[in-house]
Parts: C-alpha cells; sequence; structure tokens
C-alpha cells in the first residue's frame, strides 16, 4: 500500500482531531537517511503552521539522537522525562527509549539511520503511539517493505 505523499508547500495533516481510536493517517515523506532528520523536522513545521499544538506532536528517531533531546538528556533523565510528562511542548525521542513515550495525536518519525531491526521495531511502535496521524521520514523503499511488514 503506497502511502500518500504530502504537498511540500502545503501543510501535511488535518487540523480537526481524529478520534483515538481510528486507526492513524500513514503519510511518507521519502528522505536519504541523512535528510531524513531535515525532512521530520520540516514536517514538524507545517504541523504546527497548520494549527497543531506542540503538546500533539511526538517525534522518534531511528538513528542520531535529534539534537533537542540530545541537549535535554544534558540536563539528567529525569528532567527529560518530566517534559514529556508535562505534554505542552514536541518531545523528541531516540527509538531506544520510544517505547516509554505515551500516545500523541501526532508521530513522526525520522529513519536516519540506525539498524534496519531499530526502524523495524520503531514503525509499528509509532503506529500504536499515533493516534491521528503517523509521518515516517526516510528510504521508501526500506519503509514500504517494512509498513507492508509490520504495520
Amino acid at each position: 500500500m503506497a502511502a500518500p505523499k504530502p504537498d511540500p508547500s502545503g501543510p501535511v495533516a488535518p487540523v480537526a482531531p481524529v478520534a483515538s481510536s481510528a486507526t492513524p493517517q500513514i503519510q511518507l515523506i521519502p528522505a536519504s537517511a541523512e535528510g531524513a532528520l531535515d525532512a521530520a523536522e520540516e514536517a514538524v513545521d507545517l504541523l504546527l503552521d497548520a494549527g497543531r499544538a506542540p503538546g500533539d506532536v511526538l517525534v522518534i528517531t531511528t538513528g542520531e539522537q535529534h539534537p533537542w533531546a540530545a541537549h535535554e538528556l544534558s540536563f539528567g533523565e529525569a528532567a527529560y522525562w518530566a517534559q514529556h510528562d508535562a505534554g505542552d511542548d514536541v518531545f523528541y525521542a531516540d527509538a531506544s527509549v520510544a517505547e516509554r513515550a505515551v500516545s500523541r495525536p501526532v508521530v513522526v518519525v525520522a529513519v536516519n539511520g540506525g539498524s534496519a531491526a531499530t526502524a523495524a521495531t520503531a514503525l509499528p511502535l509509532a503506529r500504536a503511539r499515533a493516534g491521528a496521524l503517523l509521518v515516517v521520514c526516510g528510504d521508501p523503499q526500506q519503509i514500504n517493505s517494512l509498513l507492508g511488514a509490520g504495520l
């Protein structure tokens, strides 16, 4: 099943909330592993510009941590997870700890490296955490093979 590609000049998600019992819409943004984090950042910007609240968005990385996560973790895990629990801002998590993150209306995954096993584990987890929309940024061939296998 091919996921629809968002128009880069328009919003990547509807602003209206969708019931949490619904299967999230899945959107694929093609990007190289090196460009997946930038694509995820652009998706987050578009979501916020379209009216999504920052606390509605969880970003998961499969390779190198997002710079925000690395910075916040420098203050300690307790402070990092306290920001997650507050739920009032975009939260960035590495795939290795994403299981600890609670569901949010929108989950953005940057397939920015890491092992194929990490991506294969992160995508179903991200889908389970996404209430309305799952945006996956990365290599379309890899993602489609994983989407077909696990999502």
